[in-house]
């Protein structure tokens, strides 16, 4: 017997290829469908600036987009911030906005925010948001540049220029959260709410 027991995949509006896997290695069948939103525009129509509540908006707004091309389908929409105090930080769209980015993150601690949101017929099933702070050691510039250089292109990849399960763990000194949640999908949460529901084997 399958653990998905659903009649139709778990839609991932979401390209993160880091989510899709994890999703896949727990046992789920998914089908993704990112969501072509302005994050940015989303962002500064909203009434707060507090990362947690921007991550949960964001994961719903992915969500509802794609649940409302897919009649009838279960849609999983996620997003994460990063906040180091009142600043926040997006993806760094290139090397050099990676490397300023993390020198200003290197021997501070900062947040990751995560939110799920599980929407199907633009009804909100399941939310859930869950923080991480992760530490980063005061690394040498010397270090910083063959950092970038084992990364590649992992860096313009994620929010915080660095993937921690890879190269990027070695940025760190102290890592306090969930390591899903840090990934940017608290999976333990989402596989719950998926059982209680019964489209998971319990």
């Amino acid at each position: 017997m399958p653990l998905w027991l659903a009649d139709q995949p778990l839609v991932l509006a979401s390209k993160s290829a880091s989510r899709g896997a994890i999703l896949r290695a727990a046992g789920l069948a998914i089908e993704v469908c990112p969501a072509d939103i302005n994050e940015r525009m989303i962002e500064q129509g909203s009434a707060t600036r507090d990362p947690d509540a921007i991550a949960a908006l964001l994961a719903r707004e992915k969500a509802r987009t794609i649940s409302a091309r897919l009649a009838g389908r279960i849609v999983l929409g996620a997003d994460q911030t990063l906040a180091l105090g009142e600043q926040r930080f997006s993806k760094p769209t290139d090397r050099t906005a990676a490397r300023e980015q993390l020198k200003l993150l290197r021997g501070q601690t900062h947040e990751l925010h995560t939110a799920i949101a599980l929407v199907r017929e633009d009804v909100i099933l399941f939310e859930h948001r869950e923080t991480a702070r992760l530490t980063m050691r005061a690394f040498s510039d010397r270090f910083l540049e063959d950092y970038l250089d084992a990364a590649g292109a992992d860096v313009t990849a994620s929010v915080g220029g660095y993937q921690l399960e890879k190269t990027g763990i070695q940025l760190f000194e102290r890592v306090e959260g969930d390591h899903f949640v840090i990934l940017g999908l608290p999976l333990l949460p989402l596989l719950q709410h998926l059982r209680q529901a019964g489209w998971l084997a319990a």
